[in-house]
C-alpha cells in the first residue's frame, strides 16, 4: 500500500482488538518514528501493550480495547506542534501502510499515564496515536469541498488539485478543516484557523499536500 492508498484507507478507530501489533510491525513504527525524532528534534516514542492512556471510563465508552500509542512530545519550544503534526501524520500513515488502523487523539487521554511511558526529553506532549487492530474498519467523516479551502490564482494544475484533496483526507482536531490554501505558480501556502492544536493541524495538513501534490512540484510560501 502507497502513501496515497493509505491516505485514502485510513479512517478514525476507537475500538481495537486484543491482538497484538507483530514485534517487526512495531520495529518499522519506532525506527520511523526515531528518524523523525532525529530530523525534527522531536521525542515521540511507541507505547506497547498499555493501557495507561485513558482512564476507567473512557477505555469502557470510547477508547475501547487501546493498547498501544504513539506519544506525540518534544521539547516545549516555538515550532513545535506543527513539527508533531507533520511528523505525527508520516507514522500514522505508515501504520495504515501496515495493516494497522489508527485514531489521532489530542485532548481526551490521561497525561498522568502517557507521561510515564514518554521519552525523558518529552517536555509538551501534545497528544498521542492509537494504533493497533481495530474492531471495526472506521467510516469516512463528512469533508468540505476543495473550493471551500482553497483558491488558486490562474488555472489550478493537477498536482495542487491532488494536494488539496489529499489535505482533505487528514484527520483535524473535531474534523473543523479549517485550512486555507492558496497557490500561484510553483507557490503554495497554507494557514490553519485558530483555536487549541491548530498548529498541531496545520504540520499535518502541510504533510498530507505534500504527499498528494509530490514534493517536486511546489515550494513552500
Amino acid at each position: 500500500m502507497t502513501i496515497q492508498e493509505a491516505m485514502q484507507s485510513r479512517h478514525t478507530v476507537r475500538r481495537y482488538t486484543g491482538r497484538k501489533i507483530p514485534e517487526d510491525i512495531c520495529r518499522r513504527l519506532r525506527d520511523r518514528i526515531e528518524k523523525n525524532n532525529e530530523a525534527f528534534d522531536l521525542a515521540m516514542s511507541l507505547a506497547v501493550e498499555d493501557t495507561g492512556a485513558f482512564g476507567p471510563l473512557l477505555r469502557l465508552v470510547l477508547a475501547k480495547g487501546v493498547r498501544n500509542y504513539v506519544i506525540l512530545a518534544g521539547r516545549n519550544r516555538p515550532g513545535l506542534e506543527e513539527d508533531v503534526g507533520y511528523c505525527g501524520a508520516d507514522v500514522m500513515l505508515l501504520a495504515q501502510t501496515l495493516g494497522l488502523n489508527s485514531w489521532w487523539v489530542g485532548g481526551t487521554f490521561s497525561r498522568g499515564g502517557v507521561s510515564r511511558r514518554a521519552a525523558p526529553e518529552a517536555e509538551k506532549i501534545l497528544g498521542l496515536i492509537a494504533v493497533g487492530c481495530g474492531a471495526v474498519p472506521g467510516v469516512p467523516h463528512k469533508s468540505r469541498k476543495p473550493e471551500e479551502i482553497a483558491a488558486y490564482n490562474g488555472k489550478a494544475p493537477e498536482w495542487f488539485d491532488r494536494g488539496v484533496e489529499a489535505v482533505l483526507l487528514a484527520p483535524t482536531a473535531l474534523n473543523r478543516q479549517a485550512f486555507t490554501i492558496r497557490g500561484e505558480g510553483r507557490r503554495v501556502s497554507m494557514a490553519y484557523g485558530g483555536g487549541a492544536l491548530s498548529g498541531v493541524d496545520l504540520g499535518i495538513g502541510k504533510y498530507h499536500f505534500e504527499a498528494g501534490a509530490g514534493k517536486e512540484n511546489f515550494d513552500w510560501a
